[in-house]
């Protein structure tokens, strides 16, 4: 089993790499790929040294997968090379998540829409992926007419010299700006662009890909994404309004059963989901569920998941997992 990562020297590149170390995905041969003046750059997996090649290379050496954690222009550019020489792009940019003629997937929610066809498979948006976890059995069960997020990003969703301007901010050290303003001690209600409607292009991919991924466009959605001075993971404050009432102990029972959840919500023991805990870890975590008493049918949650685990580099190789396990690639 022939592995390529590209974009492997970024932030979520090298996530990749451990986490396809970690869960012991059976690659045989890995194919490092990144940026021309990477070229020649070493990366280690499994305690060997691997050399990053070109994008070329890694087509002509024929792997079966290649992860993409390399920015949209990028995929743009290179997916459909990969794809037309038969290698299974799983993409973790935003390029190819709406074509209609891609799936958009979460491999608890929705693997079962892969087929061998499939070339080119989008990773959903980090704060997307934890949200339909929890979302999606609820659906089931009592159908979504609403929902309304907040979201308390990490800066390690913007990159590594985001972290390293927070860093810089702590140490009094002037150094290079990623954001327009101070991250440390601070919240930016801003990431990614913003659009005509006044929303971020963060906040539409929240509405447009959970519909995708859950396969209801009846679903109505409404998102706030703010920055903070994190690095642990995104949290988000959830507001469910259900077509169906409900009772809370059912719906703490079918979370407690959905695979890739954890419920964490014993007030008690002050236990409840934080991105301090859930960092480096593969699952997605729930809590603070309680009654909306402002109006019937409708719940509150706060979910916290790892952005570069669950968020992007895990939910990547679980869809390439599940192409093994049916057989759908090898």
């Amino acid at each position: 089993m022939k592995i390529a990562v590209v974009g492997a020297t970024g932030l979520v590149g090298s996530k990749m790499l451990q986490v396809l170390e970690e869960r012991n995905f059976p690659v045989t041969e890995l194919i490092p790929v990144a940026s021309e003046k990477s070229i020649g750059k070493e990366v280690i997996f499994k305690n060997k040294k691997y050399k990053v090649v070109s994008a070329e290379d890694a087509i002509a050496a024929k792997p079966q997968v290649a992860l993409f954690s390399a920015g949209g222009g990028t995929s743009l550019g290179l997916a459909p090379k990969f794809a037309a020489a038969g290698i299974t792009v799983i993409d973790n940019s935003s390029a190819w998540r709406m074509d209609p003629s891609k799936k958009l997937v979460v491999p608890e929610v929705n693997a079962n829409v892969l087929t061998k066809e499939d070339k080119i498979i989008a990773n959903p948006n980090c704060s997307t992926i934890q949200m339909v976890l929890v979302l999606a059995p609820l659906h089931k069960k009592y159908k979504i007419k609403r929902v309304v997020v907040s979201t308390y990003q990490s800066i390690t969703g913007t990159g590594v010299k985001a972290v390293q301007q927070m860093e810089n901010e702590r140490n009094n050290i002037k150094g290079e700006m990623v954001y327009k303003y101070p991250i440390d001690k601070n919240a930016i209600p801003h990431i990614d662009v913003f659009l005509e409607n006044g929303y971020t292009k963060e906040e539409m991919k929240m509405v447009n890909e959970t519909r995708k991924i859950i396969g209801d466009n009846t679903i109505q959605l409404t998102a706030t994404c703010v920055r903070i001075p994190v690095v642990g993971g995104h949290s988000e404050s959830v507001n469910i309004e259900f077509e169906n009432d409900f009772d809370i102990n059912e719906i703490r029972e079918i979370l407690s059963a959905t695979p890739g959840v954890v419920l964490q919500d014993d007030l008690d023991n002050f236990i409840y989901p934080m991105p301090l805990t859930a960092h480096e870890k593969d699952e997605t975590f729930v809590g603070r569920i309680r009654r909306d008493e402002s109006q019937p049918n409708t719940l509150n949650c706060w979910i916290v998941s790892d952005n570069l685990r669950k968020g992007a580099a895990t939910n990547a190789v679980q869809i390439a997992e599940w192409l093994l396990q049916e057989k759908l690639i090898g």
